[in-house]
Formats: C-alpha cells, structure tokens, sequence
C-alpha cells in the first residue's frame, strides 16, 4: 500500500513540510490567497488528510468531495467557526486546532493595537508625514491613557489572561473580565474581577475582545451593546469580526458614542476598500495579523502537521478539539 495522502490548502513552512513528507503523500495549492474553491473540491478527493486555514470553509460538499478516506481536518489555527463542527464529527472524523501556539502572539498584538487606537499612532504618523505636523501643541494629537483606567475584558481565556497579564503592567485601576465561568485563580493573578456583561460595557474606559465566535457572542457588541459604553472608550477586537454588529460599530464611532476602535478582525475579510470603517479616522484597522510572529506562525504549521502525523499513525492526537 502507498502513503497515506494529504491536502495542504496554502504554502507552509518547509519544516511542517518535512515532517508530512515523512508519513504522507503530499500535494498543496501554491497559487496566491487563499485556494479556490473549485481547487479544494478538485484535490480533495480521496485524501486521508486536510491541513486547512481559517480562510477554508470545510463543510458538507467538501467533505462529500473528500469521500470516506479522510481521516482528520486539522486547521492551522485556534478559531474553528469555519469548518462544519456537527457534519465532520458525524462521520468520525477527527478535528485537530493549534490552541495556546498564538496566545502569546496575540496578546501582545492586542495591547499594541490598543495603543496604536487610543494614543493615536497611525493618525499622528500621517499628519507628520502629510505637512500636518506644524509645531509642538499641548493638546494636539491626546488620546486617552492606561494608567488609573478601568480595562474590561471580553473572554478571559487563554488570551483574555494573558492580555490581562500584560496591561496590568501599564497602572490600570482596574481590570475587569465577563466571561461564562468564573476564573478565580487565573483572575486572582493579574487582580481582575469577574463582572457582569452590561457592567463591563458600562465601567470599562478600554474593551477588549477576545472571546471565539460562538451563536450566544454573535454580534454581541451591537447597538444596545454600544449605547451602554462610555463616550470616551476604546474598543478593541481581536476575536473573531462576527462578535461585532459592523453597522452598529460605525454608527457608534461616527456619532462618537465611543471614543474609538481598533479592529484586527471584521466581517468578510478582507474589509472591502468602500467600506466605511476605512473612513473614521477613529478607527484603526489590522488584516487579521494577531498571530503574525514568525515563530508563532512556523510552530502552528508544525504542530498541524504533527496532529496529522499522529492520526495516520493512529496515534492520540497533540491538540485535539473535543466539543
């Protein structure tokens, strides 16, 4: 019998790479962005694995395409909302994701882009670079600070702490955290405390997001949502663009019910050009770049390619989602 085969639907690093090679028949799309989908139905077929990126969306036609020799979809990230959860655990097939790789990365990309929202970093960039820049002013180009604020945290999980962890350094009041179960010695760390969701909205001077996208957080952060914050609150989301009512978002930032937001996600991706959150100067925008640290990105590739490894090999898998 020949090796069993694999689909990679982007190029990866050469060691994830070596290590398939090892077990696997290999075969990946090397075009730009992400496969078609005609190129995913056509390759697919027969495979025992697919390694897959959020971009993948893996449902019932691509798996009908796939036929009964695939044995795992392992997806090269922590997010899952894009494969078909209920139809790849009907037919016994196993899931593996690439948790606690990104948390790290994530994290401080997250603080970075707080501070890039609320002390103005991109806006103040293109004002010295456009002739904007005239003299020092005292009041010119202020945003809101860290220090002695209240910074509320949407999901305390695995991110949600280590965002905690790394801004409790900048003197905040406060931290606080709205999540569906209590975290008691994880908050206890990092001094946050557990509120309710509209107490969180309605103290917060910073909200971040980093909760997964589930059907109870689908646009969670909507009109009423938005109305509850303070006029002089930043909001930060780098979960996952469903969380977010977008046209509630901006309605919030153009009637400056919030002060502003930085968004490393949205809904699609990538943002149409005429989109209007491109046109608020108080809204800073990311391409989904939250896990983008070289070696958090090599170690993801990797792991996904030891999870396929392991499964061929009837092996337990490194990181399997079991939901």
């Amino acid at each position: 019998m020949g090796k069993p085969s694999v689909y990679v639907t982007r190029e990866i690093n050469q060691d994830a790479i070596t290590i398939l090679k090892q077990t696997c028949d290999v075969s990946l799309w090397t075009g730009p962005g992400p496969v078609p989908r005609e190129e995913l139905l056509k390759n697919i077929e027969n495979k025992s694995a697919l390694f897959c990126l959020l971009s993948d969306k893996i449902d019932r036609e691509v798996l009908d395409k796939a036929g009964k020799n695939l044995k795992i979809v392992a997806t090269m990230s922590v997010g899952y909302d894009h494969l078909d959860i209920n139809e790849i655990k009907k037919r016994g097939i196993q899931i593996a994701y690439t948790p606690d790789i990104l948390t790290d990365a994530t994290a401080e990309l997250t603080v970075a882009l707080l501070l890039a929202t609320s002390r103005r970093l991109l806006e103040a960039s293109e004002e010295a670079k456009n002739g904007g820049w005239k003299a020092w002013s005292p009041f010119w180009m202020c945003g809101p600070g860290l220090k002695d604020s209240t910074v509320g945290i949407v999901g305390f999980g695995r991110i949600g702490q280590a965002i905690a962890k790394r801004l409790k350094g900048f003197g905040p009041k406060s931290i606080i955290y709205y999540n569906r179960t209590d975290k008691v010695q994880e908050a206890k760390e990092v001094g946050a405390t557990r509120v309710s969701f509209d107490e969180l909205l309605t103290n917060s001077d910073f909200v971040t997001v980093s909760c997964a996208l589930t059907p109870e957080t689908d646009k969670l952060f909507n009109e009423r949502a938005f109305k509850k914050m303070k006029n002089t609150a930043v909001f930060v989301n780098t979960s996952r663009g469903g969380v977010v009512d977008q046209d509630a978002l901006v309605e919030a930032l153009g009637s400056k019910t919030i002060w502003g937001a930085g968004l490393d996600v949205m809904t699609p991706e990538p943002l149409p050009l005429d989109n209007p959150l491109f046109k608020l100067k108080n809204c800073v925008i990311l391409p989904h770049i939250g896990s983008a640290c070289i070696e958090t990105r090599n170690d993801m590739a990797v792991l996904t390619a030891k999870n396929i490894v392991a499964s061929l090999k009837n092996e337990p898998l490194l990181t399997e989602l079991k939901i």
